[in-house]
This record gives C-alpha cells, structure tokens and sequence, in this order.
C-alpha cells in the first residue's frame, strides 16, 4: 500500500524569550494541536490548560525548552507567537460599553503586543539590616500552587519567588530553606514590608493593551478606556 503524502513541512520562525533574551525556533501549530488545546479551554479548568499549552509549545518549539521552567509571561508571549503564525495576526474580540453595555466590536494585532513591565529592583530592603531578593516565580511555581483562597496563592506565590534572604552578615539562599520556613518569615513581616513584596510582583510583565473606542450605539456615542491583561483576554 503507497504512503499518504505528508503536509506541513514545518516553517521555523525565531522570537526571543522575554525574560532572558535568547533565541529560539519555532514553527506554528497543527491542527492536531490545535485540538489539545480547544478541549483544555473548554474544561476552564486552569491547570489542564497550562498543561495543555505546555505540551503544544514543547512540540512547537521543537522539544528545545521547557516551558515550565519560565516565568508565565515567557509562556504567554510564545504561545501568542505560536497563534499569530497558526491562525492569523489579528484576533476579533467584542468589548461592552462601559455606559450602556452594547457589544462592539474591537480587532487586535496580536504581532504588536510585548509584555509590560515597571522596571524594578529586585533586592528589597525590609529593615536597615535584613532584606530579600526576588526572581520571577515560573510556570511550575504558579501551577504547583493548590490554594484556593486569593491571599493563600498569593503568599504561595510570593514564597516561590523569593531567592535569598540576607542580613548584616549572611545571605539564607530560599533552597536552604523549607517552604514553613519561608511562610513563616512572611507571616512576620509588617504591612508595610508585604506591601513592598507585592508592589514588585504586580510589577512583574505581562500581557496588557490599552483598549479605546467609541461605542457603535447612535443614542451613546461614550469614549470607552481600560486595560486587559492575560494571554485569555486577546482571544474571542
């Protein structure tokens, strides 16, 4: 029997990984890809999604990273790559006026979009002595997370991120460290203190646009203006 003839010789493409500058290949998506991912967003259930864009961009990139070592913006910025060269540059989203709730409709072009970030220091100063030092918290940290109340995962979070803690006269690695430890170390922290933990996490880049438009409704007319984030909000 003769063999079906193959399809889709993959084109390579290159991006450079936002949070490391290096480069990598990648080719789009199949259709077969396509369709792990279809059945995750379906579920809503965000660890299968996560596993699912895991597994497509692992093959998209041709088993050359692995995506779980990165922070979430990496991830999200690749697979936004990966969709814009399977699928198509724009994506067609429909937002409701802020005044009157009419849908109207909004393009996006996915290839112009960066993630955004304040740059910050990543060394706090907690006291004139003791001090923390952070780093980006990776896909694996957010997805391990199993709390389900908002400030649990946040602590969760916060604990995955931190590298080292340091004082007058050493410095505590958080590898060192258990994860009660490092809870606990949270835990005593002032407001004040916390607050500067979180300011450098919702610093952290990701994906956000500006969206502007005038609502389509002839008896509105209203200026709309907000901002969406997330790899889920630039897809209808």
């Amino acid at each position: 029997m003769m063999a079906l003839p193959q399809l889709n010789t993959a084109t390579k493409y290159e991006l450079k990984m936002p949070s490391t500058g290096e480069t990598i290949e990648y080719r789009p998506y199949l259709v077969k890809e396509e369709k792990i991912l279809m059945i995750a967003m379906e579920s809503q259930d965000q660890k299968q999604i996560i596993r699912a864009t895991r597994d497509v961009i692992q093959s998209c990139t041709f088993d050359k990273i692995n995506i779980m070592n990165y922070p979430m913006f990496d991830l999200e910025y690749v697979f936004l790559k990966l969709r814009t060269k399977s699928v198509g540059e724009t994506s067609k989203l429909k937002f409701a006026c802020e005044k009157c709730q009419t849908p109207n409709d909004y393009n996006i072009n996915l290839d112009e979009l960066e993630p955004i970030g304040k740059t910050v220091e990543n060394t706090i100063p907690l006291t004139d002595t003791i001090g923390v030092t952070m780093k980006y918290p990776t896909v694996k940290d957010m997805n391990d997370s199993t709390s389900e109340a908002e400030i649990d995962l946040i602590f969760d979070i916060l604990v995955s991120s931190i590298e080292s803690i340091y004082d007058a006269e050493n410095v505590y690695p958080a590898s060192e460290n258990t994860k009660a430890e490092l809870n606990q170390f949270i835990e005593n922290l002032n407001q004040k203190q916390f607050n500067k933990l979180q300011e450098w996490f919702e610093a952290m880049p990701k994906l956000k646009k500006t969206v502007e438009f005038t609502c389509t409704k002839s008896d509105c007319g209203h200026e709309n203006s907000f901002d969406i984030e997330g790899i889920q909000s630039f897809f209808g």
